[in-house]
């Protein structure tokens, strides 16, 4: 009994002992087991995914953006800034009746010095003079010149015809006797009668050609002035309006179809190249104007002055921009004629000098024009209630139509009377049935493919540079389309200019404009998505960057803690090997 006792108290003291010299494991520097990588890995993986979803973030805030040539811009732009359009022109003088004793190269180049002199316009330096001596009776051939005008302008152009000079702008002159006569024909020539000298022959030949065929009786001959007042797509529209001041006097109407179908259409095709032109008409009635008149017993007519212009036009009364066919940014001209009423009548505009105005109409650039027209009987019938509409006569239209066809010509940069006063002299100058002369259209020509080429220059000049100042502008591939078809315009323009082509380069400068101008007011790009990076950052980051840093710092923190607990395992398989 006393053994099968002692033998639990003898095992105990080896079991402690055991436990004593056991290896302690300290969990802050060393671990037995591996450590895990299941936490590291989601968030890692998550990170990731916010890394692989930011270029589908950017792809889908992106702004589309159409390739835009803007070294050719940049090129064109300087280009025409910089060069001024020549335009090349041929000059012909031919002379009936004179002994010159130096030869036509030395008369030419007298004449070339005397344009110099005179500035050469549009032509530039790109010119050339030839002189002709002609075989034909001095005397003879003056005297049927100084016969009727428009024969006369005939016969000179069968002359001209002869030498060669069809498309060249050519000067006849005849020495014989009698007083010097100059008229301007209709065509692109010009004739000189009577007795001049060699030295004055010279000159007249001279100033006719610059001052006139090629400036357009304009002494500053400016081809850049940008008074054109032809809309942004090449359009204008003709706005006729008839105004009845006072219906109760009387109502005068007219018949517009006789007036566009007789008078407009040769107007209408002659300037069809510069202007795509289009036609309306109105009648108004109730129309005063806002000015005020004066009785003057001199003339037996009421009376306002140049003074009294500004406040002609009500604008409160007179609805004139009722048109439909202005869509767009084209330009309405407004051809106004006034019908005063029975207590102002006759109305008549006094000029600065004194005198009465011969057309009783006046101009507002880029508006338009406005010519009173006074009744024959100014008497109003009291004995009728009801005012009897009348229709104006053909004969009256057509005098109306004269000068409202002057007003557009002035409208247009042109001379409205038939007179050119320069230094040598004074010259007629022809009128043509299409209201237009061809050398008047060529003039109108060089300076609207000038004007349309600058224009279409500095607004492609703009948009390139708003579009490189605004990453975030929309661009659509029919924005390019037209900037690439303006910048193609433009350049077959200039290639016709310069081979004197005036027709087809007019039509593709307006073209190049219109395109431009299309191109700069594009809808699309009048979005409202213009902001910059700096504002995208703004307006994203409070959704996106506090989860970005939380997510970054959780991949980070278990990144650490991954490597700190698998330096204890490594540790740990370390003392393993040395004990």
């Amino acid at each position: 009994m006393a053994e099968i006792s002692d033998s639990p108290s003898t095992s105990k003291p080896v079991e402690e002992n055991t436990q004593t010299h056991a290896p302690q494991i300290d969990s802050k520097t060393t671990r037995n087991t591996k450590p895990g990588v299941k936490r590291l890995i989601i968030s890692v993986s998550v990170l990731l995914s916010f890394i692989l979803g930011f270029p589908l973030l950017w792809k889908s805030i992106e702004i589309y953006r159409a390739p835009l040539p803007f070294d050719r811009i940049d090129s064109f732009s300087s280009q025409v800034e910089s060069t001024p359009l020549s335009f090349p022109c041929r000059f012909q003088a031919v002379f009936i009746g004179f002994d010159f004793k130096a030869s036509h190269r030395e008369v030419g180049a007298a004449i070339t010095r005397k344009m110099s002199d005179l500035g050469r316009g549009g032509c530039g330096g790109n010119y050339s003079v030839a002189v002709e001596m002609g075989d034909v009776s001095a005397f003879d051939f003056g005297g049927k010149l100084r016969s009727d005008d428009e024969e006369s302008d005939e016969l000179v152009r069968s002359v001209v015809n002869e030498y060669g000079g069809g498309h060249a702008y050519t000067v006849v002159v005849v020495n014989e006797e009698g007083e010097v006569k100059s008229v301007v024909g209709k065509y692109r020539h010009a004739w000189i009668v009577g007795r001049v000298e060699e030295e004055e022959a010279v000159l007249r030949v001279a100033e006719i050609f610059v001052k006139v065929f090629v400036n357009g009786g304009d002494e500053e001959g400016s081809v850049r002035s940008e008074f054109m007042p032809v809309g942004a797509d090449g359009r204008i529209v003709l706005s006729f309006s008839l105004l009845n001041a006072d219906p109760r006097d009387w109502i005068y109407d007219w018949n517009f179809r006789e007036i566009d179908e007789t008078f407009l259409q040769p107007v209408i095709e002659a300037l069809q190249p510069i202007a795509n032109i289009s036609v309306e008409s109105q009648v108004l009635y109730h129309t005063p104007k806002s000015s005020f008149s004066y009785w003057d017993d001199k003339h037996e007519s009421h009376i306002f002055t140049t003074k009294d212009l500004p406040f002609f036009v009500n604008s409160n009364e007179w609805h004139l921009d009722t048109s439909v066919a202005a869509g767009g940014r084209s330009k309405v001209l407004q051809l106004v004629v006034y019908v005063p009423s029975a207590k102002e009548c006759p109305l008549q505009l006094k000029l600065p000098n004194g005198d009465i105005s011969k057309t009783n109409g006046f101009i507002s650039p880029m508006w338009g024009g406005v010519v009173v027209w006074n009744p024959q009987s100014c008497i109003k019938d009291l004995e009728s209630k009801d005012p009897v509409r009348i229709t104006i006569s053909r004969q009256d239209l057509q005098m109306l139509f004269q000068v409202l066809m002057g007003q557009l010509r002035q409208l247009l940069g042109l001379k409205s009377d038939n007179l050119y006063v320069g230094e040598s002299g004074t010259s007629i100058i022809l009128g043509s049935e299409r209201g237009f002369t061809e050398w008047e259209l060529d003039v109108l020509s060089r300076k609207h493919i000038c004007f349309n080429l600058l224009s279409c220059a500095t607004t492609l000049g703009s948009l390139s540079r708003l579009v490189q100042s605004l990453p975030r502008m929309i661009i659509m591939d029919e924005i390019g389309k037209q900037v690439k078809f303006s910048l193609e315009a433009a350049k077959y323009a200039q290639s016709n200019a310069s081979i004197g082509i005036y027709d087809a380069s007019a039509v593709s400068s307006r073209q190049s404009r219109s395109l431009a101008e299309d191109a700069f007011f594009h809808p699309s790009i009048m979005s409202i998505s213009y902001y910059s990076f700096e504002h995208c950052f703004a307006i994203y980051s409070p959704f996106f960057l506090p989860v970005i840093m939380h997510v970054l710092l959780a991949a980070l923190r278990e990144w650490k803690r991954y490597k700190q607990e698998n330096r204890k395992y490594l540790a740990a398989k370390a003392k393993e090997k040395v004990s």
